[in-house]
């Protein structure tokens, strides 16, 4: 019992409260022994599911990054990944999903080019006149005007980069001895990318200037050096004084284990499926070896970035479940010790990682898991890898690490399942994370109604001693007013005078 209680006992038994009483803290007293109980297991329920709430997001987040690291391991892509490397200069290739291991000679006779077009000499600042230039390119067009305000040549340059809908054609004037002259080059390469200009003058002024641009391109395969042989299709453009051809628009032009390959870019993605072929000028004229090859650096860091995540989230499972008896009690277990959600995943993870596969091999059939690649499994439940026979494994076990990560039954596959399984709305950690948010909510509620209560019983106690200390005060005056009437043992009082 208090010492404010004990005040408050005395004080009745004295008969009244007394003026030195602290009537506040004394209620006060009273009212906290009421509701103490009740509010310090509130708050013990809200600091339990708090600390829950949290370690299940800890847990779902780890869980998450496992899952993250299991990517390409559960669709089997990470272990199917392919390098390519050429022999020789300006050609490198880049594999993709699709691709596999082989070798291919690659002889390369032109690389895809873009067209350049240069018009004939005008003077630097004379006026061309007015009128729309239709400019196309590849079978896009956008129709340009040209009026007094652009009709120089530098003014048609800049109306053509600054077009809204440009089709893919940059403009500059270059000045030499004989004047200036507008160069047209195509920002797309391949031969169906060349360039035409068709000028619709109007106005009663001197147009002549302007309708010396037009200029039409198309495709031919005469060898510009011998009409009577043919070449490689490329851009040229119609025969004519007020313009040249300064670089033809080609198609990428290669011959891949022997079959003729054209592009019209130099990213040749149609020849292998699953590689794309770069090309520059310096492969030209050579003949290279490509060689794909599995990419066994790309699948070993697959393969740790996974047992990291695994390795993490046993640490984290660890953590939220252990025991420290040197703690306080109250606060030596973790979170979820204990926990059943937390044992479910647990178990679950940990059957996955030990699971055996079924292997073939040379018509053998066998049964392999994570340790026959140099993975093994620790006492602490950790994974630990061996590099030495994982690098091993890669290269001469392709098909025990396939199969022990297929992308259908493998281990990458059955663990991706079972996260999913506990980590989808309404799974196993949706449902435990909705159910603390709904416990915290109810100790919120009656939080708020033990507050209630408790202003209940103070404005009570309050009024019930209010009471009390004005019928004490009462009580005190009568006495007073008849010990000073008939005398008491200090006193004759005022009666006794009476007395014979």
């Amino acid at each position: 019992m208090s010492d404010a209680i004990k005040s408050a006992g005395q004080s009745l038994i004295n008969g009244s409260t007394g003026k030195n009483t602290d009537v506040p803290a004394l209620v006060a007293a009273i009212v906290n022994a009421r509701v103490a109980g009740l509010n310090a297991a509130n708050v013990a329920k809200q600091k339990t599911s708090t600390s829950q709430l949290t370690a299940v997001g800890s847990l779902k987040s780890v869980m998450s990054l496992l899952q993250s690291s299991l990517a390409s391991l559960s669709d089997g892509s990470a272990l199917s990944a392919v390098i390519a490397k050429a022999d020789g200069k300006g050609l490198t290739a880049t594999a993709g999903k699709g691709a596999t291991t082989g070798s291919y000679a690659i002889q390369v006779t032109n690389i895809a080019t873009s067209q350049s077009i240069t018009s004939g000499a005008f003077g630097a600042k004379e006026t061309l006149g007015t009128g729309t230039l239709k400019l196309s390119v590849g079978g896009s067009d956008i129709s340009i005007n040209i009026d007094s305000s652009n009709n120089t040549l530098s003014g048609i340059a800049a109306a053509i980069n600054s077009a809204s809908g440009n089709p893919g054609v940059s403009a500059t004037v270059i000045t030499g001895t004989d004047g200036a002259h507008l160069v047209l080059h195509s920002s797309t390469t391949g031969k169906a990318s060349g360039i035409s200009v068709e000028v619709t003058p109007t106005g009663s002024g001197d147009n002549t200037g302007l309708s010396k641009l037009n200029v039409s391109s198309s495709i031919s395969t005469v060898d510009p050096t011998d009409p009577a042989k043919t070449v490689a299709p490329y851009t040229t453009i119609e025969t004519s004084a007020n313009w040249k051809q300064t670089a033809a628009g080609r198609d990428a032009l290669l011959t891949v284990a022997g079959t003729e390959v054209s592009s019209p870019t130099n990213s040749v993605t149609s020849a292998i499926v699953g590689l794309s072929i770069n090309l520059t000028s310096e492969s030209v004229g050579t003949t290279q070896t490509l060689s794909i090859s599995a990419d066994t650096t790309a699948q070993q860091t697959s393969l740790k970035a996974f047992v990291t995540a695994y390795n993490n989230f046993i640490s984290m499972a660890a953590s939220l479940t252990s025991f420290d008896a040197s703690q306080p009690k109250g606060s030596q277990g973790g979170p979820l010790l204990g926990d059943s959600m937390m044992n479910t995943v647990r178990n679950a993870l940990a059957t996955v990682i030990s699971k055996g596969v079924p292997t073939s091999a040379g018509g053998v059939k066998g049964m392999a898991n994570l340790g026959s690649i140099g993975i093994t499994l620790q006492k602490d439940s950790t994974l630990k890898i061996d590099e030495t026979v994982l690098n091993a494994a890669l290269t001469t076990k392709p098909g025990t690490i396939n199969a022990l990560f297929s992308a259908g039954s493998g281990i990458g596959a059955e663990m991706n399942k079972t996260l999913t399984t506990f980590l989808k709305k309404d799974g196993l950690i949706d449902n435990r994370t909705n159910a603390l948010n709904k416990d915290l909510d109810n100790i919120k509620v009656q939080g708020t109604k033990l507050d209630a209560f408790a202003t209940q019983l103070t404005n009570s106690y309050n009024a019930q001693f209010t009471a009390l200390n004005t019928l004490m005060a009462h009580m005190a005056s009568n006495a007073s007013y008849l010990t000073a009437l008939f005398g008491g043992a200090n006193s004759a009082g005022a009666l006794a005078g009476g007395r014979g």
